[in-house]
Formats: C-alpha cells, structure tokens, sequence
C-alpha cells in the first residue's frame, strides 16, 4: 500500500504536466518571440488563424448544395483573408454525409466545393489559386448514424497551402 501512494501522485504530477499550455509555433501559428502578438495570439497570415478565427468550413442542408447565410458570411470572411495573403492558395474539398450511394455522394461533394469556390471567386479572389476535391462520404469528421453526425459530414472545407497551385 505504501508504494501505491507514491506511484499514484507521480501519475498525477505526469498526467498533470501533460495538460500543460506551453505552446508550439509550429502547430499554432503562435509565435511567442514575434513583436505585435501578444502572449497566445496567432499570427493573423498563419493557417491556425485562418481555421480557428475565420472558419474553415462552412454547411450544408441535406442533398443541397446551396449557400445560407451563415455560410455566405464564412466565404466573405476566408476572401477577405486570401485578399490579405495573396502568395496562399487553397484547395475546397466537397463533404457529403453517409447516405446514399458513392457515386451521389462524390457528385453532392463536387457541387458543394464549386459552390464554395464560385461563392470565393465572385468576392474577386482569382480562380487559379483555388482547387477543387470531392470526398463525397469518404472522410466523414463524425461518425454516427444520426442528425447531430449528418450535419457535421454536409461540408466543404477550405484547407490553405502556401503557393501556386500546381
């Protein structure tokens, strides 16, 4: 009983250092050195700025492809962004949720990722830095069988990269 006291505040101290906030530039986009950012802000030209303060991904009803408000007002944010950053380019990837056939789903994707891409382009951002995929129900980002999970998967997802597209 004696060395289970010990052993059980050494996981404890070691579970708790695990929890630590020290942060990594390189996954977050902090630079903690870098003059203009306070402690724990994001470089606003990082991509951990661009996916955490303006939204990578915007949603969709069943079986459409069109763009709410809600999501017209994510777009307008990432061209605003890509208008800032002219040297990113940017692939949109096409979600669907789990229903229906593969082929429908890659179809539903594709249409989904155009929308988001024509939406970028109306708002003046050029055609050639952005690219197109579909995923259709390939890569859901929730896993149930249910609404709370569909809704998550009826996406397109803008994911910034640094240079021309090739």
């Amino acid at each position: 009983m004696t060395v289970l006291k010990p052993l059980a505040a050494l996981l404890l101290v070691a579970g708790l250092a695990a929890c630590s906030t020290d942060v990594d530039e390189n996954s977050t986009g902090v630079d903690p050195n870098a003059s203009g950012y306070g402690a724990g802000q994001l470089d606003p030209s990082s991509v951990e700025y661009f996916n955490q303060s303006i939204g990578d991904r915007v949603f969709f009803a069943t079986d459409s492809s069109l763009l709410d408000a809600a999501a017209q007002a994510t777009l307008r944010a990432q061209a605003d962004w890509l208008r800032q950053n002219p040297a990113r380019t940017a692939s949109i990837e096409g979600h669907a949720d789990e229903r229906g056939t593969r082929e429908y789903n890659l179809a539903l994707g594709a249409r989904r990722a155009a929308a988001a891409r024509s939406f970028l382009i109306g708002e003046g951002i050029d055609a050639s830095r952005l690219r197109m995929v579909t995923y259709g129900k390939e890569r859901p980002d929730a896993l149930c069988s249910n609404e709370s999970c569909w809704s998550q998967n009826r996406r397109s997802v803008t994911v910034i990269a640094g240079g021309p597209i090739s």
